[in-house]
């Protein structure tokens, strides 16, 4: 197991940890020079940051400031009522690999969506069995693009109670069941997002982080699981301040030879998008070094 005490060369930040700060959203290209001022090495984007700065520019940026990926976010949200909305989120899916390229990222996350119309507010189905059947499609057709373009794909399986409305996938297990019907060889086209505060709680989860081994573990995410969780989308925990066994997942996740960054990846309305954004910053590099 690697040892954080002494740096944080491992740490990246998941943009959406710093995206509002006191009640402001926070530019992508001033999130950016925070992390490179502050020996951070490497961000995970979303999409809509990116759009609003503009592609191009953030690939420059990035580049000038010597920064890597350590993903790019997201991907996914296949399942729809209708073939013509099933071929527009294939669309939208082929637009994020080409953004991932251009940003030189090394996987493309997806969030492979819930039941049609339910996070929108407007359920068209309840039935789930479907709903994955057209998320296993969706994988499949875009893993051909992406396959043609060398991004890998990285499922992330989002908790349970996401299962409605986010994601269908909802444990490693299913989603190395994917990866297992559409890339049995394991070619490194496509692989697993493991992000704690969605698998933390998992009884397979030591078992399925060895099934995955090496070649289908493609990104790694860090928060806190807090008790009481006050909001189920938008109060994750810094590292440190929950339940999770931080230490030990990553002991065994590297343990099958995984080497790349602990993306941090915070949602907290009420605690760390009201601070300051360089305090949130600097707290991620001290939990990094001492808790991660």
């Amino acid at each position: 197991m690697r040892d954080f005490t002494q740096d944080h060369r491992w740490l990246s930040i998941n943009t959406a940890t710093v995206r509002q700060q006191r009640g402001q959203d926070w530019p992508l290209d001033q999130i950016l020079d925070a992390c490179a001022a502050r020996g951070i090495r490497a961000v995970s984007p979303w999409r809509d940051q990116v759009a609003a700065l503009g592609l191009d520019k953030t690939a420059r940026q990035i580049k000038a400031l010597g920064l890597e990926l350590s993903g790019y976010c997201r991907g996914g949200m296949f399942t729809a009522a209708s073939a013509e909305a099933f071929q527009a989120a294939l669309a939208d899916n082929r637009r994020a690999v080409d953004e991932a390229c251009a940003l030189g990222a090394p996987c493309l996350v997806l969030v492979v969506g819930g039941l049609p119309g339910a996070l929108a507010g407007s359920l068209q189905s309840r039935d789930l069995v479907q709903a994955r059947q057209q998320i296993t499609d969706g994988i499949a057709a875009t893993l051909d693009y992406a396959r043609s373009v060398r991004m890998p794909l990285a499922i992330e399986p989002l908790h349970p109670m996401y299962a409605a409305d986010r994601a269908a996938i909802n444990t490693l297990e299913q989603a190395l069941d994917v990866c297992d019907v559409l890339d049995p060889t394991r070619t490194g086209a496509l692989g697993v997002a493991v992000d704690l505060y969605h698998v933390w709680w998992d009884p397979k989860l030591y078992s399925q982080i060895e099934r995955a081994g090496r070649w289908r573990l493609l990104a790694y995410h860090v928060c806190d699981w807090l008790v009481p969780t006050r909001d189920l989308l938008t109060d994750r925990g810094m590292m440190g301040d929950g339940v999770i066994e931080l230490r030990r997942i990553r002991a065994a996740v590297e343990a099958q030879g995984f080497a790349g960054y602990s993306e941090v990846e915070i949602f907290s309305a009420t605690n760390w998008w009201q601070r300051d954004g360089a305090e949130v910053l600097d707290t991620c590099i001290e939990r990094h070094r001492t808790v991660v």
